[in-house]
């Protein structure tokens, strides 16, 4: 489907907490941080996803690297002929600067990766601005499929510009301020709206239903939107939502489960529809909230080196439990689903995940400029790695026909949700 805001989990996050001293030992000298990225989701809101999730590291060479090599006699003639022809038979004016970074963007592209990419400087800059907490927003998540590069709305929040311009999820954006949106990734336009100079926003967008195109204008502003929210409901069920794995949920997920256990949470439904993942350390972190003793989740690079994340079952959640996911479930979330699933403390509710089980990271080069590659491999307890595949859910139950546009789906109408609900009242 699509591209995805983390090492490994990719809408780009850094990765800047400490690991557990028995992880570090674990990780090889040269790996120093992750991050990671999940499907290709970006949540333009007062935080945002890009598509690499990965810590910003410094370029290194490992003594068994790959043979890739651009630095060839046969590359240097044939870029020296290219530049005789263009310089003597091109009409028009030449940017020398954009010739250059469109030809690294192109290296990149031919490792056929959907995930890889280049950054300018200019880029790179803005990409760090954009993860510093300095941006605004639009308050809508957006994903792109990897294989078309179409841009679709996953969700627009309440009281922000994307709900009030009348944007709704499902509408494909073909043209941002007027560009085809075919030729753009959408970790650049998420950058832009959140750290350029500009207020206004205008979208082109498809509807399904609808024949004609319509243009959509959106001023940006500051957006706080919460990562989790949570009530209670009928029987004392706890409902607990989280909407991505940011540097703030986990505080945010304890102080709600904690309020739920104050109110008499029975049991519990958690809710990672639209999810579009996050910071590794901020899932992992939420999964010791819940899970017995174990192993959470483990990754695996090109070498064999393997880096595992475990639990010590010190809060293992005692409650029944049910987990909502849908296809926009992705990276960080399919993280959670997954390790619920393996050692089925919970039953997954409604339909296949979105399947990124791959890890990104962005390497600064010695130019200031950086590129964003894809590292490694994560895999559940059981050893399952879910990329391409998703992960299937224990009921499977598709949303109802009419509901996928609404930005608010009343909870008495949400039929994933109320077949959680009787499965937990069985239970």
């Amino acid at each position: 489907m699509d591209e995805e805001k983390d090492l490994f989990l990719g809408e780009v996050k850094s990765e800047n907490e400490e690991e557990d001293t028995e992880e570090k030992k674990k990780r090889p000298h040269f790996w120093k941080g992750f991050a990671a990225g999940a499907g290709a989701m970006f949540l333009v809101a007062g935080a945002v996803f890009c598509v690499t999730n990965g810590v910003v590291d410094r370029l290194f060479y490992p003594e068994n690297a790959g043979s890739l090599s651009l630095s060839g006699l046969k590359t240097s003639r044939k870029l020296s002929e290219l530049s005789n022809v263009i310089n003597y038979y091109y009409l028009n004016d030449i940017d020398e600067e954009q010739v250059e970074d469109w030809m690294y963007k192109g290296v990149m592209a031919g490792l056929e990766d959907p995930y890889a990419d280049y950054y300018s400087e200019e880029e790179l800059n803005s990409l760090k601005e954009s993860t510093s907490g300095s941006y605004k927003g639009i308050g809508a998540v957006m994903t792109q499929d990897k294989d078309t590069s179409e841009i679709s709305v996953v969700r627009c929040y309440e009281n922000t510009p994307a709900a009030e311009s009348g944007l709704l999820p499902g509408d494909i954006v073909t043209k941002y301020n007027g560009e085809d949106t075919s030729g753009l990734d959408l970790t650049e336009i998420v950058n832009e709206i959140k750290t350029g100079e500009n207020d206004e926003i205008t979208f082109t967008i498809k509807r399904e239903g609808e024949l004609e195109e319509k243009e959509i204008t959106l001023t940006r502003r500051a957006v706080d939107i919460p990562t989790v929210t949570s009530e209670m409901l009928e029987n004392n069920i706890g409902y607990l939502e989280i909407s991505e794995f940011d540097t703030v949920t986990l505080e945010q997920f304890q102080e709600a489960k904690a309020s739920l256990e104050s109110q008499g949470m029975e049991k519990l439904i958690v809710d990672l529809r639209n999810n579009p993942g996050g910071n590794l350390s901020t899932v992992v972190d939420i999964l010791r909230e819940i899970l017995p003793e174990g192993l959470i989740v483990y990754t695996e690079d090109r070498y064999g080196n393997r880096t595992e994340y475990s639990c010590d079952g010190d809060r293992e959640l005692e409650i029944p439990l049910a987990v909502l996911i849908n296809g926009d479930s992705a990276s960080a979330s399919e993280i959670f689903a997954g390790a619920v699933k393996d050692y089925g403390i919970g039953t997954l509710v409604g339909t296949t995940t979105f399947g990124k089980g791959i890890v990104q990271r962005i390497v600064e080069l010695s130019d200031g400029t950086a590129v964003k590659l894809t590292i490694a491999k994560y895999y559940t307890p059981k050893g399952n790695n879910i990329h391409d595949k998703g992960i299937e859910p224990d009921v499977e139950v598709e949303l109802e026909e009419g509901l996928e546009q609404q930005i608010t789906i009343p909870k008495d109408q949400d039929n994933q949700l109320q077949k959680a609900i009787e499965i937990l009242e069985e239970e």
